[in-house]
């Protein structure tokens, strides 16, 4: 049985007061929360204070981060190594959002090394997949889905997806407030399980496979509902303690 996974993205958002507040608020709303794991992807300026307000008490609230260098160390102005991650306690790193694709031009090849070098420092890769408005128009969307992943197996082999998980993000959906339909949702998320299948059933059955665009507490029940739909990776709605609590209990109540 796979288990669930709802993770935050912050994105560009955030300040000391901002962090320090929505933390304390999640852990009081998500006590006694069992059957899903929450994680959250501060910018990483904040790593250091989430860290030490995760690291008080009893908070079940995983640290992550929003991206990776495939550098260890050197001249590489403006980078993060997942050493240093690694050091502030981060253990789910996102890669291949369409936004670092888009705006920093990382290829599917880039975002392969990300994944590579993560897994080899022990860390867990979020690897972003999803095809654009135009892409999803023109039927494109699972091809472009399974070449994203293929960047992947190609490289490293299909058992390079054991313990990672892959989060399908439609970017026509994303921040849009347009959100596919949980049925269009399933559909898209079984053909990309049936893809690893071809390689691996045994990795296929096993791999979390996240949603996201445009989830909120309104429409997480009906994806959370689908069999091949394991938690979702959360934008805006992540950014409010009551909301993206309310998500992450209704994949906890979904999966029992």
């Amino acid at each position: 049985m796979r288990h669930p996974v709802v993770m935050g993205n912050w994105k560009l958002n955030g300040s000391k007061e901002m962090v320090s507040n929505l933390l304390k608020g999640l852990d009081a709303e998500l006590k006694g929360v069992e059957g899903v794991d929450v994680a959250v992807a501060p910018p990483a300026m904040y790593l250091d204070l989430a860290e030490q307000l995760i690291g008080k008490g009893e908070s079940k609230i995983i640290l992550g981060a929003q991206n990776v260098d495939v550098n260890a160390s050197g001249a590489f102005t403006g980078d993060i190594s997942p050493e240093m991650l690694k050091d502030f306690g981060a253990s789910h790193i996102i890669i291949g959002h369409s936004e670092r694709r888009e705006y920093h031009s990382e290829s599917d090849e880039f975002v392969a090394k990300k994944f590579a070098f993560l897994k080899e420092h022990g860390l867990t890769p979020v690897l972003c997949i999803g095809e654009s408005e135009a892409q999803n128009e023109a039927g494109e969307t699972v091809a472009v889905c399974a070449r994203q992943i293929d960047a992947v197996i190609n490289t490293q082999g299909v058992e390079a997806l054991d313990g990672a998980i892959i989060a399908y993000e439609p970017i026509w959906a994303i921040g849009t407030g347009k959100a596919a339909t949980a049925d269009d949702a399933q559909r898209i998320h079984a053909a990309i399980r049936a893809h690893i299948a071809e390689k691996s059933e045994e990795v296929a059955k096993k791999v979390v496979i996240q949603y996201g665009g445009s989830v909120k507490p309104e429409n997480a029940e009906a994806y959370f509902a689908q069999p091949d739909i394991d938690g979702a990776l959360v934008g805006g709605a992540a950014l409010n303690a009551e909301s993206f609590a309310a998500i992450a209990k209704a994949a906890a109540k979904a999966k029992k």
